[in-house]
Order: structure tokens, then sequence, then C-alpha cells
């Protein structure tokens, strides 16, 4: 399958991730979480990674740290390049050296992500002295003033908190801090603004702007809040069934989806759709892992769906700046209901 590329230019891609697939053992034998993604992202990029939960976001988030846990999952075929570097394989000593240092990532749960029973100095403090040639002191004085960039009242005081202290709002701004501490190139954020409220969530996105436009990092923005995503992100991949089914700049995305799948999830947030009356759903679920349909994988819950979607995996194309997988894509938001009004 044809990449999802990063903006054109000179410079080489930070991140090329190229026909990434990823398997997990069940009862029912290995089944497939992500089949053939590919990507890329230029340094100081920021892309969104979007769909519903159990598309494969979080698995492609786990993979790029080298965290898909073995023997229970594998990387099966594929290359993740980090700075042209093929982190598929790398022996975990190899890999410790560059989370935190080159990749880092915050996680979906803050209260399970930090270690319960360590104070936030010495975690924070102990990621920068694995990373950098500080003191003790000097690693706590460098993560009290990143405590204090993220908005943190009297750093020097709650550095000592241990995670239960923590409202939740604060316990995301620590994990945002200790990610960014040694000034990563790709920062990997995967749901980070669960579970809090509309103030702190906006506080949390305004954070990791700032911090990427202080450092020059590029985000991979995981998230099933499409309007977070609009917000925050310069691009964007939708992802269904472990696929990529488009990709494009987040005004021609939400604007003039070109996948009916994109233009369902559209129509159907509450903030972005504002509807007459009442929200529109994407017919279906997802299928089960291990019941993949032939064909398109969307095919079964689409209402432009043809005998020819059913029978072939349509392919990842370009067109118009963008990158989508479908047959017949739309022209316009509206198209999935007109068109589907006269099949």
């Amino acid at each position: 399958m044809s990449p999802v590329t990063a903006p054109s230019g000179s410079a080489p891609p930070l991140l090329e991730v190229r026909d990434l697939a990823i398997e997990f053992r069940t009862e029912r034998g290995w089944i497939r979480a992500v089949d053939g993604l590919s990507f890329e992202m230029a340094s100081g990029d920021t892309l969104g990674l979007v769909g519903e939960s159990g598309c494969g976001k979080s698995v492609t988030a786990l993979a790029l740290l080298g965290l898909i846990p073995a023997p229970a999952g594998r990387i099966v075929s594929g290359s993740i390049r980090l700075n042209g570097r093929d982190l598929v394989g790398l022996p975990e000593r190899e890999l410790r050296r560059l989370r935190g240092r080159d990749i880092a990532m915050i996680f979906q749960e803050p209260m399970t992500a930090l270690n319960p029973v360590i104070s936030v100095a010495g975690q924070m403090t102990r990621v920068l002295r694995q990373h950098t040639n500080l003191s003790r002191s000097q690693a706590r004085t460098s993560a009290i003033e990143m405590l204090a960039l993220t908005g943190i009242a009297s750093p020097e005081r709650r550095i000592d908190d241990f995670p239960h202290q923590l409202s939740g709002g604060m316990r995301q701004r620590v994990m945002i801090a200790m990610a960014m501490s040694c000034g990563p190139q790709l920062l990997v954020a995967d749901e980070p603004t669960t579970a809090l409220d509309v103030t702190t969530q906006a506080q949390v996105l305004d954070q990791l702007s700032a911090f990427q436009a202080k450092f020059g990092t590029a985000v991979l923005l995981i998230s099933h809040d499409l309007a977070v995503i609009a917000e925050s992100c310069r691009r964007a991949l939708v992802m269904y069934c472990g696929q990529a089914v488009e990709e494009a700049h987040i005004e021609a995305l939400f604007e003039n989806p070109a996948h009916p799948y994109t233009a369902g999830l559209l129509a159907s947030n509450p903030v972005l759709a504002q509807p007459a009356g009442r929200l529109p759903i994407i017919p279906g679920s997802v299928p089960e892992p291990g019941a993949i349909p032939a064909g398109c994988r969307f095919a079964p819950r689409c209402s432009l769906a043809r005998a020819r979607c059913h029978r072939n995996a349509p392919p990842l194309i370009a067109r118009d700046g963008r990158q989508y997988a479908c047959f017949f894509p739309l022209d316009r938001p509206d198209d999935l209901v007109a068109q589907a009004s006269h099949d």
C-alpha cells in the first residue's frame, strides 16, 4: 500500500512508517490489529490519528516505541524509520536509549502510566539522568522548570507529591513535562485529554502546542475526538479496522471528506455537525477481530457500497493533495446521503 506522505520538501522525513502489520495471539489464533499502515511525518509536523476504538491507533503508538508486548504481540512486517534508522527489531537496550530522548509518549491514562509508589521528582529525575549528564540536583531543578512550564502552581512543592495526590489534569501535565523533558524529536500523544473537563482539556492542548513550538517536536496526536484533532493538527489520518482509509490536510478533510467513513464520523460528531435534528449514525459495528470481511472493510456499514466493494479491497490512491481508499469517493460532504438515495 502506498505511504501516506508528509508535506513535500527537500528534507527527508523524520518518521517513515511503511506497510506496518501487527498481530496479537488470541484463543482463535493470531489476529491482525494493524494491516499495511504507511505514513510519514516531517520535523515539527502535527498529525492526527483518528478512528473508532479498536481501529489500531494505540497499537500503532506502542509499535513506534517498541512496546508491543511479546510474545502475545508481534510486528510481522513493515518498517518504522526514525531519522532513517529502522526501529523494528532493535534490541531492547537500544530502544531504551531512544525512548525519552528521541521519541517520547504521553499515555492515555496517567494514573496507570505513572508509578504510584514513586514521587513525581523520582520519576522525572530518573528520565533526565538516564538521557543527560545532569547531576541529581540539576535534574531536580530542570524537572521543576518543566513542571512550571506546564502551568502547575508551586512546582517546587508539588514535585515531591505522589500521583494519587494530584488531580487528573495535574497528572496529565506531569506526563507532558516528563515526556518533553529531554526535548524529543517525536512525541506520541495517545488520547491525552481523555476524561478531562473542557477547560482542562483546552489547557493541556495549549501546553502541548507551546512545547512543540519551543522544542520543534513533531507530534502524533491520537484521538477519537474529531474536535480535538481539528483544533490541534495540520493533517489527519483516518483509520478503520487496522488500515488507513483517508489522509488529508485538516481543512480539506473536514470540509470535503472523500471517504464515506470519514464523512460518517464528521456527521455523527455533535460538536462539528451541528445538526437540526437527531445526529446521524454509522450503521452496524466494527467487525470482530478475526472476522474481517472480504473486499472493503467498511462495505458492510456503507450505504454507497456496491458489489465491487464487497469483492475487492480498494487501494490507497492519491488525488488533489489527499489519499483515500475508496472505489466511489465523495465529491461533497452531503454525497453520502445524496448518493445513497439514488443507489
